[in-house]
């Protein structure tokens, strides 16, 4: 494996010396895969002839390549297969057969034709962990279709989106994609531990329904554990109040009294000590049955001053609050933050910005070596590689 992993940078990170043969594409895979290249995996991206379909789901670009495709690929390279043609097929096939790590999104059965599946990887590499995602799981709903919008709506979430009185909304975001591709990630790291103790490999999946059934978290334990079934509240939270917008004198604040003690702080701030004292308002249950009768009173006070006038006077008093930004505006704040959110991938007129890995470690930080790949751009070196002796 050592000529398959150039040295790029300096220090250690904590996948380095693993190989990730990454056979998906979209989101969800390819954001579990770009995680695991951050942390120091060696990411070999195996395309089809046209690439994946993300290099092309635009607008927006930049300089010509969907900036889509270019949020979830850094640091790979990568290869352009077509697994019908039977040397390009050998190839993924001993890709396969190197790898530490395969990761797939295909529907599920459709790489068994190509003797890629996990039955035919783990026959000649059983220490292989191999990350399969799907919409459905592989057993009865192997054959629906795996997007994130239909997932959405079976699952129940967007039953939970949007007005009380309007139709039901997507989120913002393909977030069951997002998910999905994080709990691969969990599941692929989890395993290797157990090959670590073990020496052996094994099958881990993940769907994006079961992703979405536990990601809904209390929403789902009211049905399952209360016999409750929820239904959309607005940005109104079934549990707690005030935990929502409010209006301000130019604009929504989000305001997040979550116990007594932050609630009667707000009613001090806002200038009316008294409804923390109200029976009405005395707890959270009793401001959570009462919030058609609280929420006109903080609102009254609110609109007589502006919307960050109010955030910094009650996050100085120790009350959460937040205002409801843009994308624009949440990338500055966190930079005001000192987040460093923005990172360049690669060096000189090819790098790319791109946002930081989430994660960071005090020993052995992720770096941003190589910016997202063009189609086949590493695809001789693999090549040669691939058909060269295992070492």
């Amino acid at each position: 494996m050592d000529d398959a992993h150039p040295e790029q940078g300096q220090g250690r990170r904590p996948l380095e010396g693993l190989l990730v043969a990454d056979f998906s594409r979209i989101l969800a895979g390819p954001y579990a895969s770009m995680l695991l290249a951050d942390m120091g995996a060696d990411v070999v991206k195996v395309e089809g002839p046209d690439g994946d379909d993300t290099r092309t789901w635009s607008p927006p670009l930049r300089d010509g390549v969907a900036t889509y495709y270019l949020g979830m690929n850094r640091n790979k390279r990568s290869i352009a297969l077509d697994f019908r043609d039977p040397d390009d097929r050998a190839l993924a096939q001993e890709l396969a057969a190197r790898a530490d790590i395969v990761l797939e999104n295909f529907r599920p059965g459709g790489l068994v034709k190509f003797g890629l599946d996990y039955d035919s990887v783990a026959a000649a590499n059983p220490a292989v962990v191999y990350a399969s995602i799907s919409g459905f799981g592989s057993g009865g709903g192997a054959a629906l279709p795996g997007y994130d919008l239909i997932v959405q709506a079976i699952s129940g979430l967007m039953s939970l989106t949007g007005d009380p009185d309007g139709p039901p909304f997507r989120s913002g975001i393909s977030v069951f994609d997002v998910m999905s591709g994080m709990q691969a990630t969990i599941g692929v790291l989890a395993a290797l531990q157990h090959r670590n103790h073990t020496g052996r490999g094994q099958h881990v999946e993940v769907n994006l329904l079961a992703t979405a059934l536990s990601g809904m978290v209390n929403h789902t334990s009211a049905y399952v554990a209360g016999g409750v079934v929820p239904h959309r509240m607005g940005n109104a939270h079934p549990s707690l109040f005030p935990y929502e917008p409010l209006p301000t004198a130019d604009g929504d604040l989000i305001i997040t009294a979550g116990n007594n003690g932050q609630f009667a702080t707000l009613c001090k701030v806002l200038g009316v000590p008294e409804l923390a004292e109200d029976p009405r308002f005395g707890t959270n249950q009793e401001r959570t049955a009462n919030r058609d009768q609280l929420r006109p009173l903080l609102v009254e006070r609110l609109r007589r001053r502006g919307r960050m006038d109010w955030f910094r006077e009650l996050l100085e008093a120790g009350v959460p609050c937040g205002p409801i930004n843009s994308v624009e505006e949440g990338v500055a704040f966190a930079e005001q933050l000192g987040l460093d959110p923005v990172v360049r991938v690669g060096e000189g007129d090819g790098a790319v910005p791109s946002v930081r890995n989430p994660v960071t470690f005090s020993e052995s930080p992720a770096r941003y070596d190589l910016p997202p790949p063009a189609l086949d751009e590493h695809g001789a070196e693999l090549r040669a590689w691939l058909t060269g002796p295992r070492r």
